[in-house]
């Protein structure tokens, strides 16, 4: 007599599979750590002074509110700061790079 067996497919393991490659390929595409904000503090000139401190604009072009500023405009002055990762790692310039190859 012969037995005949039916085996169904590992559906578990192929999606946990398919899961796990999802996962890595989003890692490494979407880049999580990149969004994660950095405390960068710097030196800011001084642009206005407002009730609440001094505005002041960093090197990179992000305006910094500074508490307890007794500067002039123009005046240097220590500032920390939070900016996502992202625009510290030169990450956008790559990406805009990579753009104007694809379109010239």
């Amino acid at each position: 007599m012969q037995q005949t067996t039916n085996q169904k497919t590992p559906q578990l393991k192929f999606m946990a599979i398919l899961a796990i490659a999802v996962s890595v390929t989003l890692v490494f595409t979407i880049t999580p750590w990149n969004l994660i904000p950095t405390s960068v503090t710097e030196n800011v000139t001084v642009i206005a002074i407002t009730d609440y401190g001094c505005v002041g604009e960093s090197v990179i072009g992000h305006s910094v509110v500074v508490p307890n500023c007794n500067a002039k405009v123009g005046d240097l002055v220590s500032a920390t700061f939070n900016i996502s990762a992202m625009e510290i790692n030169g990450y956008y310039d790559r990406i805009g790079d990579k753009l104007e190859m694809i379109n010239p």
